[in-house]
């Protein structure tokens, strides 16, 4: 099969990601963000095989524009050879179980999920249509963190409320971070040399935005995500679950408006909420180490609450294959996940602390103790999954 070049594109509303892949390559060909974008300071950084940084300065630069800059580098990097474009999409709603070509139906199905997802959707919506006016004649394909959690079963996914708020506004739980569920799931049991339609696994993905997912037989079965992105974990700036009527509390209290607790459990809780410091957990060891209480207990806060989540979504599975540690955090820091299993003895679950400091900076491995269920790491690539994606569609609609 000859070789085929995807650009994986993922916008956010003063943000564009990218990364170009080629199928007999591992890394990217070349990859690199667009910031500040619409802004006196919009710059465009990006990075090839060398992993040398580069930047160049984008004053006052869209979308439109940061794609039209990274052109003559695409083309040079894939020898003017690309074959079609996978877009992150955040939220897909119950229309999309599965990644998808991008058509005019496929568009107005996204704009009718942008109330359900308001800070992501109208942003993933903005990357398509300025990749659309630029690549008119290259397929693209839409790739929904939701759509690997359509598979849950409907006492999963569904809130203790009036059924006519499910069926007439869409409030139900909807999970997210599944792109990156399902790529950790798939290459746990490659590694293991399980079959993913027959594995059971735990996975967390843990960065700035953390989730957990119970995953049977290469399906999601429950997620600790719900509605919004804000269900669940500690995360870096949100506090996860919190009592529903908190926001009734904070009304009535402080005279304090939705906007405003919005705000408050989005951008200001989570790790930096509690540590009064940072939403980095590197940032957070460095000072725990130094002895600073709350850095302390942000930390601790966000491995207990993160193995009570995984204990929770045994509930889902009819065994157990291993447990899966990814992200940022997942893949970098040995004292969360040596804290978090630590939590969870009652279950079987040990930690070897050589294999798990081991782990770090891109190394995968096992790090369970001998004779204790698998703990994994492995780095997340949500880039090649959506390439992979495109590619499948690619293959799919291509002439007999």
């Amino acid at each position: 099969m000859a070789t085929r070049n995807i650009l994986v594109l993922n916008c956010g509303s003063s943000s564009l990601k990218f990364a170009l892949l080629s199928q007999p390559h591992s890394t990217p060909l070349l990859a690199g963000q667009a910031e500040r974008l619409a802004g006196p300071q919009a710059t465009l950084y990006w990075w090839q095989a060398a992993n040398i940084r580069q930047r160049r300065e984008l004053p006052g630069a869209d979308h439109r524009a940061a794609l039209q800059a990274l052109l003559p580098l695409i083309e040079a990097a894939c020898g003017e050879s690309l074959h079609g474009i996978g877009h992150r999409v955040v939220h897909g709603g119950e229309q999309f179980t599965q990644s998808c070509l991008i058509d005019a139906r496929t568009l107005a199905a996204i704009r009718e999920t942008v109330p359900l997802a308001p800070l992501h959707n109208p942003a993933n919506l903005l990357g398509i249509e300025t990749a659309l006016a630029l690549f008119p004649d290259l397929p693209q394909v839409a790739v929904f963190d939701t759509a690997f959690h359509q598979s849950m079963p409907e006492h999963a996914y569904r809130y203790a409320i009036p059924e006519r708020f499910y069926r007439e506004h869409g409030v139900r739980r909807y999970g997210f971070h599944g792109t990156s569920h399902r790529y950790i799931g798939r290459r746990a049991a490659e590694i293991t040399g399980l079959s993913p339609g027959d594995s059971c696994w735990l996975s967390a993905h843990l960065g700035n935005g953390c989730s957990t997912c119970a995953i049977v037989d290469g399906q999601s079965r429950d997620t600790s995500m719900g509605l919004t992105p804000l269900e669940g974990l500690v995360m870096g700036t949100r506090s996860g679950d919190v009592d529903p009527n908190l926001h009734s509390h904070l009304a009535r209290t402080l005279g304090w408006s939705l906007t405003e607790i919005d705000h408050l459990l989005n951008s200001e809780s989570g790790l930096l909420g509690l540590s009064g410091l940072s939403n980095d957990m590197r940032n957070l060891e460095r000072e725990r180490a130094r002895g600073h209480r709350q850095a302390t207990l942000a930390i601790e806060v966000f491995c207990y609450r993160l193995a009570k989540s995984l204990a929770a979504l045994f509930c889902a599975l009819p065994r157990l294959d291993g447990a899966i540690f990814t992200g940022g955090i997942g893949e970098n820091s040995p004292l969360v996940r040596a804290r978090t299993v630590a939590h969870m003895g009652l279950l079987g679950l040990a930690i070897d602390e050589t294999a798990n400091a081991r782990c770090v900076g891109g190394v995968s491995g096992a790090i369970n103790a001998p004779g204790h269920p698998r703990l994994l790491v492995i780095p997340s690539n949500e880039e090649q999954q959506i390439a992979l994606d495109t590619l499948a569609l690619l293959d799919a609609s291509a002439p007999r």
